[in-house]
């Protein structure tokens, strides 16, 4: 589990600095806090960084259960496939909204086999 762990923290990591390159672009765009819009690519900034906690929300605990039930190896492995797709989308993302598709997927594909496989291996050992 201790992979768990590390992938777990990376993620919280990126979260932190997709946090920091919204600050960044708010004193860039000139978006006075606690205005949370205002320029355009601002907006794209801010818009990554509320969807990657959105993502959190169902990526920690499925990766957590997944490791514990089944596997921590292809947890861990399913992790570092979704944090290099928030890299993708978050460049794609701020290059052109339109363009996300291919991050999203490389990050959601992965949250989607955590959560499933999460609860395979908890109902398993129901049986």
């Amino acid at each position: 589990m201790e992979l768990v762990a590390i992938v777990i923290v990376l993620a919280l990591m990126e979260f932190v600095a997709f946090g920091m390159l919204v600050g960044r672009a708010r004193g860039r765009y000139g978006v006075k806090a606690p205005a949370i819009s205002g320029h355009e690519v601002f907006d794209r900034y801010f818009r990554v960084h509320y969807n990657t906690m959105e993502a959190l929300t169902v990526f920690v605990p499925s990766i957590w259960i997944f490791g514990l039930y089944l596997d921590p190896r292809w947890a861990a492995g399913l992790g570092a496939i979704y944090l290099v797709g928030r890299i993708v989308y978050f460049r794609d993302y701020i290059a052109d909204p339109a363009g996300r598709g291919k991050g999203f997927g490389m990050s959601m594909l992965p949250v989607l086999v955590l959560l499933i496989g999460a609860l395979i291996g908890a109902g398993r050992t129901l049986i």
